[in-house]
């Protein structure tokens, strides 16, 4: 009667030589075999598969390489048995492995892969014949099959973790590079990609035909598209994966894989915001830029400011309405200081600058009255690296005696008229690297003059297209917050100084001619919305930009949800509503609650001495990423116990796609005393025709309701 054990033994030695056949086949036809859908499955087990055939592979060598072990009847068994095994589960994750490296996969690490894997599967089977025959010499292919069995893992590993993965702890940790060699690309950009992307595009496995690991692929994009588009949200491939929401299929990273920080989330959406260079240092950047605000705090500015910083009392006192002090960048001890507020200006206050001259860098004077004032006080900061006079009515004296500031490196003249001893004076300051001379009068021969003085200086004489008119920037709104409690305040400013400013608080758009011209700070003490755009004598006026405030109101005496938001935006539940906190302008945030198959609806009960006239909805509107304004928005109010409807509006549904932004819904609520209130929002249930994702459902997002 036959031994079962010895059966199968006979079984699996003859699966071998099936294992053997298949995967030479799949190796020399690669390119010609077609493959069903059912063996692609088989092919994604490939990474579950491995571990068995290892460790029972490695079980084997141990036992049949060492003589005290092979020399022993039962561990010499076991060890073959162990050989055994593992080449047939060699031979299948082979297979798989073959079958998987026709999804995506591609270069080097892969080939050494391959190679290596289908060496350690036909050494393993090898070994296994050999060593019933000559079991003396077995130690020499069981030291090279062990060999052999690293070498495919460590390719293994490059090809999933990313390069020299094995040996990576080894290698000394990267020097911190200091604020002033920071390049934006090499490094702020890049080692988002290769922390969060690279595993999946990369050498050896390019998802999506997108290579993240090699500066010329990347810039070549993928099958789906461009990895960046300068300046467009939209079009690039990279912010249109990582806005899409998480349970999306083509939202990246995958949801089962490290997703970006709110950091990292600003930061590449900032950068293709604004432009997406791959080029150039940090520090080139306007130090106002949400990008330089964002990415400088990963660096050291050690090397570039050595003076204490000045104290917070010091710079609270030094901050008035007509003048702004704060550091260029957040925890810097240097500092940059603005004026505005003509009327306001006092040229007395500008020696109040002396308790800071150490650490004044930044000086903006830009259409203040300086006439009358002696330039000479410039020279008490000896760390004044920019400086800006546009259109500060400046005199032929005060310019032709300009202070000698050797350490500045930028200067910011226009509107003012220079003279040919002016031109001369400015010639005199080599250190310069930017200087700005935009309507000075100067003719081509002065221009040209002036250029070859400084050559080792970048100088902008302005746009000289006489009959083109071009379109304006839109202009900047600043503020410190969007939530606030008693009042806040509201810059507006523009790269060009000679625009105008027009402004509306009224929720109507603003228009050159009788909306308010902004000329100093704006105070708010309601929620609302402000508009603004630039205007400028021959030039197109500019797009218009918007940013919401919000006062923060009433809290009711308990907030109950009706009806449940997906499980990936959830926030705190009810307690998000009331809670004071606005979101940020990212979806993913952890601060929104986000709903898709059901309508948001909100119910919340008043104490008797709340009676709110106004009623605000705070929401994120994000149209790459499918979240849409509300269909319908329903407000119910009980009084007496018999309901009521307060409000039944359908807000302007989107028209295209646009920037990720806050807006609020703010409506007038009926006198009376109410016992309670209920909000619901309706998301829109099918995308429009022009969105890429049309006929999907869209998604409302919220995070505050405010009760005024």
């Amino acid at each position: 009667m036959t031994n079962p054990l010895s059966k199968l033994n006979s079984i699996l030695e003859n699966l071998l030589f099936v294992w053997l056949g298949l995967s030479f086949i799949l190796l020399i036809g690669e390119k010609a075999i077609s493959l069903p859908p059912i063996l692609q499955v088989i092919g994604r087990g490939h990474p579950l598969l491995l571990h068995f055939p290892i460790t029972l592979i490695l079980i084997g060598v141990i036992f049949l390489l060492f003589p005290s072990l092979r020399n022993n009847e039962t561990f010499r068994d076991i060890g073959a048995k162990s050989l055994l095994w593992g080449s047939n589960l060699a031979g299948i994750t082979v297979i798989a492995g073959l079958i998987l490296a026709r999804e995506d996969y591609e270069g080097d690490s892969l080939l050494w892969h391959q190679w290596a894997g289908m060496v350690t599967f036909w050494g393993a089977s090898f070994i296994y014949f050999f060593q019933k025959r000559n079991l003396k010499q077995i130690a020499i292919p069981a030291v090279a099959l062990g060999i052999c069995l690293t070498l495919t893992g460590h390719w293994g590993a490059n090809i999933t973790h990313g390069e020299n993965y094995l040996l990576a702890p080894l290698n000394p940790p990267a020097e911190q590079v200091p604020l002033a060699e920071a390049e934006v690309f090499d490094h702020v950009i890049q080692p988002i990609l290769q922390a969060k992307c690279e595993s999946c595009h990369r050498e050896g496995k390019t998802k999506g035909e997108l290579r993240m690991d090699n500066l010329s692929e990347l810039k070549k994009g993928g099958k789906s598209g461009p990895f960046v588009v300068s300046g467009d949200l939209t079009q690039s491939l990279l912010t249109q994966r990582i806005n899409l929401p998480l349970e999306e299929e083509e939202h990246m990273p995958p949801k089962n894989k490290a997703q970006l920080t709110e950091e990292e989330f600003q930061i590449l959406t900032t950068w293709v915001e604004s432009g997406a260079n791959f080029e150039g240092k940090l520090v080139d950047l306007p130090q106002e830029s949400e990008l330089f605000q964002l990415a400088s705090l990963r660096f050291s500015s050690e090397d570039s400011y050595d003076f204490e910083p000045a104290s917070g009392s010091t710079i609270e006192d030094l901050n008035t309405y007509f003048r702004k002090v704060s550091p260029i960048y957040p925890e810097s001890p240097a500092l940059e200081v603005s004026y505005f507020g003509i009327s306001a200006f006092e040229p007395s206050s500008l020696k109040d600058l002396q308790k800071i001259k150490e650490q004044l860098v930044n000086l903006r004077l830009d259409k203040m009255p300086l006439s009358e004032v002696n330039l000479d006080f410039l020279n008490d900061f000896p760390n004044l690296r920019e400086l800006s006079l546009n259109f500060t009515e400046l005199t032929a004296g005060q310019l032709e005696s300009f202070p000698l500031l050797d350490q500045l490196e930028g200067l910011s003249l226009s509107g003012n008229s220079l003279t040919p001893d002016a031109i001369n004076r400015i010639a005199e300051m080599e250190n310069l690297q930017n200087l700005f001379l935009w309507n000075t009068g100067l003719n081509d021969s002065q221009k040209q003059q002036l250029s070859e003085q400084l050559p080792n200086t970048k100088i902008d004489f302005g746009f000289e297209g006489k009959d083109i008119i071009l379109p304006l920037n839109s202009p900047k709104i600043t503020q410190d917050r969007v939530l606030f409690s008693d009042s806040l305040r509201i810059e507006l400013s523009h790269p060009i100084q000679s625009t105008t400013i027009r402004f509306t608080l009224d929720g109507t758009e603003p228009d050159s001619i009788s909306s308010p011209v902004y000329s100093e700070p704006i105070y708010v003490k309601t929620s609302g919305k402000i508009r603004a755009k630039a205007f400028a004598p021959e030039w197109i006026g500019s797009e218009e930009i918007t940013s919401v405030f919000m006062k923060s109101g009433l809290k009711p005496q308990n907030v109950e949800l009706l009806t449940q938001p997906s499980p990936n935006y959830k926030a705190q539940l009810a307690e998000t509503l009331f809670d004071q906190i606005k979101g940020k302008n990212n979806h993913t945030s952890g601060e929104w609650l986000g709903y898709s198959d059901k309508a948001f609806e909100a119910e919340f009960s008043l104490e008797e001495n709340q009676h709110p006239t106004n009623i605000g909805i705070s929401l994120l509107y994000h149209e790459g990423a499918y979240i849409f304004p509300p269909v319908k928005v329903e407000i119910m109010g009980w009084r007496n116990g018999k309901a009521e409807t307060l409000i039944s509006d359908q807000p302007t549904q989107s028209e295209k796609i646009r920037e990720i932004r806050s807006e609020l819904l703010t409506y007038k609520l009926p006198d009376g005393n109410f016992e309670k209130i209920r909000v619901k929002l309706y998301p829109i249930q099918s995308l429009p025709k022009w969105h890429p994702g049309a006929g999907a459902k869209g998604w409302v997002f919220i995070d505050e309701i405010l009760l005024n």
